[in-house]
């Protein structure tokens, strides 16, 4: 049997919305390319709106909202970050990201994330929009099971971990001259540290990828940081082959976040705690070298803040994978 697939790409940059919700990356696309080293670039779109203590309802795309680009990427007409209950607040996160990844040898992976960030919030009518370079992620995978040659079932287990450097400006003033809320930052100014396990199995065409991770970061010049997250994704996809050259992969996703919120030197907050199940559907394409991976997800649960509340996330990629065949790292050849 031809052998169908895997990797998911792992752990995202962060901005506001990778804090919870992309703290895995959450680049949900399937590759058929196995142990293939590529580029890719991705658009990410997080929304949040509609106060749930109010009664009022989320809506994916708000009145206003540009899901791909702000019309103005820095532009501030006076905004103050308050939660009045405003039916037209809005929180838009959307981030374009350079993603590669290299594999070293058959089994260890380096990937680094590159974004560019673009953020809008909207409160009582009045807009803030923040764009520029986000924070850079490194970190690297190590292929526990490899289990891809045999008929039947497939399977794969990856464990690695990396940092989110603190690339990003996090030090955005208003005219005033009052530093914006954390979340508005193109950065965080701090340094993040996760792990991860994603264990990838099928059997013929079907398949199941399931992904967790847990991160911790450090305090920035301002004494701000986000409090340990875990995110947990599962994905339940199925492989369809239209000739030798392409490729269709339907899957239905599933995703959690949880975390704490913001803290204030080694204090909670309380502010943007999160704690959200996602579902949706994803579809990606796979033409030769090239792929189109596509994904929305929406809110199953939502817990109650006094907060604008999560209405979905959207993402689109296009990579392209190289046909690799040999490794920096080779494993050592027994004595004669």
């Amino acid at each position: 049997m031809k052998k169908i697939y895997l990797v998911l790409a792992f752990i995202g940059l962060l901005n506001y919305p990778s804090w919870a919700c992309d703290i895995c990356g959450c680049f949900m696309g399937i590759t058929p390319y196995d142990n293939q080293s590529g580029v890719s670039l991705m658009h990410r779109y997080r929304i949040f709106n509609g106060y749930q203590h109010y009664g009022q309802p989320s809506s994916f795309f708000p009145k206003g909202v540009q899901p791909f680009l702000p019309s103005h990427p820095n532009q501030d007409n006076g905004y103050k970050h308050q939660h009045n209950g405003d039916a037209t607040d809005y929180e838009a996160y959307r981030v374009v990201e350079l993603r590669g990844k290299y594999f070293l040898a058959k089994r260890l992976e380096l990937n680094a994330f590159v974004p560019y960030v673009m953020n809008t919030s909207q409160s009582n009518g009045i807009q803030l929009n923040t764009a520029g370079l986000g924070d850079v992620t490194v970190f690297a995978g190590f292929h526990l099971i490899r289990a891809i040659e045999t008929a039947g079932v497939q399977s794969r287990l990856i464990v690695g971990g990396g940092a989110k450097l603190p690339t990003g400006d996090f030090r955005r003033t208003s005219p005033s001259g009052r530093r914006y809320p954390m979340l508005n930052q193109p950065g965080t100014g701090t340094t993040d540290g996760f792990v991860y396990a994603n264990y990838i199995g099928s059997f013929r065409n079907v398949g199941l990828s399931l992904n967790s991770s847990y991160r911790r970061s450090n305090r920035n010049s301002f004494g701000n940081n986000v409090a340990p997250s875990t995110t947990t994704f599962a994905n339940l996809f199925y492989r369809l082959a239209f000739g030798t050259s392409w490729q269709v992969y339907p899957s239905a996703q599933f995703y959690y976040e949880k975390t704490k919120g913001e803290m204030l030197d080694g204090q909670l907050t309380h502010e943007h705690a999160m704690n959200d199940a996602l579902l949706g559907p994803g579809l990606d394409f796979y033409y030769k070298n090239f792929s189109l991976n596509t994904s929305a997800q929406f809110p199953l649960y939502t817990a109650t803040t006094d907060h604008p509340a999560s209405a979905g996330r959207m993402v689109i990629a296009l990579g392209y994978s190289f046909k690799q065949t040999r490794y920096i790292l080779k494993p050592r050849q027994p004595a004669s």
